[in-house]
């Protein structure tokens, strides 16, 4: 059933660069340090005491920024962003205002309508800034004092703000999905939403289609959400608060101040915060402490050179040279670029890209998620899973006696022909394999009648005997030939 509405959706991402030191002085942004041990005079907002600005974090953010299809700015300064907040010692942030880093770039995601299909979403702009501390209050009781750790104040953040076009909580969740991927494949973050290192602002509101014309409701921004899904169930709550909140007062965007609002995971349900500010509110001028940035043609086009192969057309070539389905592609670069190298070593050893895939995916995934473990410690090598995966396709072995031997060199770190070796496994000679089905097909005369009858399923017990008698003989050959033997009767 549609529904008498569309819901508009743009996102505000901030990640935390890369970096090891922070975005105006040296401090440390390791994480888990104890509270205020990783401040100084510059980061505390000391009078007197002069930022300078990390390189790194600017390479880094004109990096993702490429990445992000956008333009960069030859030119861009400082401003001063300001506003009083307990953790924000210095009351005011350093920020980018109207000179932005970067601006005009798009994410292609995948369409959550139409599978195959993928939904272009614009982004408005990029741009680096300043983190603030954290406060940390009384959740339980409210009773407590609130404290204040300033490690994380000055940490380096990209801003990725988009242009409303996302059109479900869906698709927001495909847009965060493929953004962190991004990320995380041009190394500029590491996108750990459990430290912080990745947080979502969502701003919501419903066009409602009326007799009129289609009439915008007051723009909700949505925050306090710590995972993607939260973020899906977030804006799931808002869209239906919304609709049934304009079905009441029938207020339309600019009747009321845009508000802000968390999000209650236990509750499931957003909560009224406080009244969103405008631009105006913060009282944005430079920073007369920081030189503008310049950057020449020749640097960017440096930094182009490094991003490497992003995840959508890592797809693509995957699909193309090993003759693997989108969605096997998809599950592979997902997973992050290690894996992917590991898969094409495999593939390329065993010459066969859709084996290669079903292992990856069934066997080699299995167990990194039992152990923990990241690809670059599984135990074996990506050509000698090849080499087994060889063995299986070429019909010297079954593929459960394959997963045998797969776990004998999980197990003792031999390689495929040792581990074969090790268990006995060899090939059943066709003429052996036949001598044999003719004795079971002897002693087991209601199953000849069986498969005379046409009830194929019978040649199981036959392959049940078989496999006791001799582990190694391949169950489909012993199916065909008892049913080849069977019908010259």
């Amino acid at each position: 059933m549609n529904k008498p509405y569309a819901i508009i959706i743009g996102l505000e991402v901030h990640v935390q660069l890369l970096t090891s030191s922070k975005l105006f002085c040296g401090c440390s942004t390791a994480f888990g340090a104890a509270p205020n041990t990783q401040t100084c005079v510059v980061c505390t907002g000391t009078p007197g005491a002069l930022p300078v600005m990390n390189r790194q974090a600017y390479l880094l953010s004109v990096k993702a920024a490429l990445g992000l299809n956008c333009q960069i700015a030859r030119l861009t300064k400082w401003d001063r962003k300001n506003y009083y907040y307990p953790d924000l010692p210095k009351g005011y942030q350093i920020s980018q205002y109207d000179m932005p880093l970067s601006r005009d770039g798009h994410l292609d995601i995948p369409d959550p309508e139409q599978e195959g299909q993928v939904r272009r979403i614009r982004i408005i702009r990029a741009h680096l800034e300043e983190d603030a501390g954290k406060s940390m209050h009384d959740e339980v009781a409210g009773k407590a004092d609130s404290r204040i750790d300033l490690n994380r104040a000055g940490t380096p953040l990209l801003e990725i703000v988009s242009q409303p076009d996302l059109r479900s909580p869906a698709e927001a969740k495909n847009y965060l999905t493929e953004l962190k991927l991004l990320l995380n494949y041009l190394g500029v973050s590491d996108c750990n939403m459990q430290e912080g290192s990745l947080r979502v602002d969502a701003n919501i509101n419903l066009h409602v289609a009326t007799p009129e014309g289609n009439v915008a409701t007051p723009i909700v921004e949505v925050k306090n959400m710590n995972s993607f899904r939260a973020v899906e169930r977030a804006l799931a709550y808002e869209a239906q608060r919304q609709w049934e909140l304009w079905q009441e007062t029938g207020q339309r965007i600019g009747d009321v101040p845009k508000q802000t609002r968390g999000w209650e995971e236990e509750a499931q349900i957003t909560r009224p915060q406080r009244s969103k500010e405008e631009s105006s509110d913060y009282r944005y001028f430079p920073d007369p402490d920081l030189a503008p940035v310049t950057i020449s043609e020749d640097a960017i086009a440096h930094v182009r050179q490094s991003l490497g192969e992003l995840p959508a057309d890592l797809r693509t070539r995957l699909v193309g040279q090993f003759g693997i389905t989108p969605y096997d592609s998809d599950v592979l670069v997902s997973q992050g670029r290690p894996l992917v190298d590991y898969f094409i070593a495999a593939a390329e050893a065993c010459r066969d890209g859709k084996a290669a895939a079903n292992w990856v995916q069934q066997s080699v995934l299995r167990v990194l998620n039992e152990r923990q473990m990241p690809i670059e410690q599984f135990p074996v090598p990506p050509a000698e899973l090849g080499r087994l995966i060889d063995e299986v396709q070429s019909g010297k072995m079954e593929t459960s006696r394959g997963r045998e031997v797969l776990a004998e060199m999980l197990a003792t770190g031999k390689s495929a022909a040792a581990a074969i070796d090790a268990l006995g496994i060899v090939q059943v000679d066709e003429a052996d394999l036949e001598t044999l089905c003719a004795e079971l097909l002897a002693s087991n005369p209601k199953v000849v009648d069986d498969l005379k009858q046409g009830r194929l399923k019978a040649a199981g017990a036959l392959i049940g005997q078989a496999k006791k008698r001799n582990p190694n003989v391949n169950a489909t050959r012993v199916r065909e030939i008892c049913l080849q033997l069977v019908q010259r009767m």
